[in-house]
């Protein structure tokens, strides 16, 4: 019973997925961008599964397992620092997303209506290089789950998972990952609230459940983050602040964006940060407390912490349920796979090899798919050799994609003419920096991409001051940064 409700859940993604070539396009732009025609409620919705990916079901969950309360602070942090950034750039980048434009390196390369071809190379190679790690993360979660329900050896679900995403990027592009994406975003609602649900039905209620919580340790239900270097004012503070850089780092993340990008019209903007906002605060919420309750009913000795939701939904739920739960998981896997490998095929034909502007459209798309089946077998066998803890793979990525990119797009958005050598150097310092900050061990709790995007606004700084960087004027003010369209 498990495994056909499994199974019929996937059959539903996939066929509304694979549905979404009714609606294609014969070229790029659409394969790419759904001609910027995507709906707020669709853009919303698209956006927080992508965001609340596998590492929301496994990472967090796992990490809020091991930390107890605390882990809350995480939440706070990156919405805070999300809500903020977003304020800046969200619809300052839809505007600068013009017909010529189908990928994210491309909006900043050209943000100026200049054409800096070396800056579009190298955000190209980097969004490769890192979506590509964390497309291999997202496989990694939900071979994870099938390894604990199924007892599958761990690449026959990131084979699962690979197949169908590879299914509807191929059929349909971007618009069917939206489509999925939307999809999956309520089966993720539903999964988790379920869970939860049953879980403190399960210990006798809120206040049981609480009681019982409040015993695992005197720690462990303080709202205060605990075990952080620098003592107890000033770790915590720190703590606070890097999880909201890691929020604002949303700005830097091409597969998300994209999202944004493709919204029908700048002015709905608004509805689709509401719809975003609205469903990353409810579900973050419920992953933070299903986390909680995990450490109540799984023992912690000798446990992989990154699978407390598949082993209580095995514990808790009938098979219909666990089922659910299961295409809860591969849902948000999947969602945030599809984007990634897509946002890394933009890149391969679009910022790698800008000449292919001469080959037909309908040559040009048929290259493009082409990318996505060589980028999904990038990421698979990545998922398959690499290393297992997902909460890892997907904070490095996450951490030098922000430290990459969301430096520039915040200047740029708000205001600031970039030369192509200090737009360079700000992406690589960025990017260094992040490692540099993992040599550390005394610095290891704080998020390493505050950092790096520091480095690169200082490296900005000191560039404005040289006179390699100067406010925008004229119509490129007036078409970008417009004031009050935020």
């Amino acid at each position: 019973m498990i495994t056909l409700s499994f199974l019929a859940f996937l059959a539903l993604f996939i066929g509304v997925g694979v549905s979404a070539y009714r609606l294609a396009g014969n070229d790029s732009r659409d394969y790419l961008l759904a001609s910027q025609s995507v709906k707020p409620w669709l853009a919303g919705l698209s956006a927080v599964a992508t965001n609340n990916s596998g590492y929301m079901f496994i990472g967090v969950i796992g990490y809020t397992y091991v930390t107890g309360l605390p882990a809350i602070w995480m939440m706070i942090g990156w919405i805070a620092g999300d809500i903020i950034a977003s304020h800046f750039v969200h619809a300052r980048l839809r505007r600068a997303t013009t017909v010529d434009t189908r990928t994210f390196s491309s909006v900043l390369a050209t943000w100026d209506g200049d054409s800096r071809r070396w800056l579009r190379l190298a955000g190209g190679l980097l969004s490769i290089a890192f979506l590509g790690a964390y497309a291999a993360a997202q496989l990694t979660a939900g071979s994870k789950a099938l390894s604990v329900l199924f007892g599958w050896e761990s690449w026959v679900g990131a084979t699962i998972g690979a197949v169908i995403v590879l299914a509807y990027c191929v059929a349909g592009g971007i618009r069917a990952s939206i489509w999925t994406d939307a999809a999956q975003s309520l089966v993720m609602l539903i999964a988790m609230a379920t869970l939860l649900f049953v879980a403190v039905s399960h210990l006798g209620g809120v206040a049981s459940a609480y009681t019982a919580l409040d015993a695992v340790s005197p720690e462990y239900m303080s709202l205060s983050p605990t075990g952080l270097a620098f003592g107890d004012t000033l770790g915590p503070a720190l703590f606070v602040l890097g999880w909201m850089f890691a929020g604002a780092s949303v700005i830097g993340q091409p597969h998300i964006m994209i999202r944004f990008m493709a919204l029908d019209s700048e002015a709905n903007m608004v509805r689709a940060r509401l719809w975003y906002y609205g469903f990353f605060i409810t579900f973050y919420f419920l992953a933070n407390a299903v986390g909680l309750l995990s450490r109540v009913l799984v023992p912690a000795e000798g446990f992989d912490a990154e699978l407390a939701l598949p082993t209580i939904a095995l514990e808790l739920l009938p098979d219909v349920l666990v089922g659910l739960i299961l295409a809860g998981v591969f849902a948000a896997t999947m969602s945030t796979a599809d984007s990634l490998v897509l946002a890394c095929s933009a890149s391969v034909t679009e910022d790698l090899a800008p000449r292919l502007d001469r080959v037909s459209p309908n040559s040009r798309l048929w290259l493009v798919k082409g990318a996505t089946l060589l980028v999904t077998l990038l990421a698979l066998t990545i998922a398959l050799t690499g290393p297992d803890g997902v909460f890892v793979l997907v904070i490095v990525a996450w951490s030098a994609l922000a430290s990459a990119f969301a430096p520039l797009l915040l200047v740029q958005a708000l205001g600031q003419r970039v030369s192509e050598g200090l737009a360079l150097t700000m992406m690589f310092v960025g990017v260094a920096t992040v490692y540099a900050w993992k040599q550390f061990p005394l610095l290891a709790d704080f998020y390493e991409g505050m950092a790096g995007v520091l480095a690169g606004l200082a490296v900005f700084g000191l560039g404005r001051l040289m006179g390699l960087a100067r406010s925008a004027s004229g119509e490129t003010a007036d078409r970008i940064a417009q004031p009050g369209t935020n």
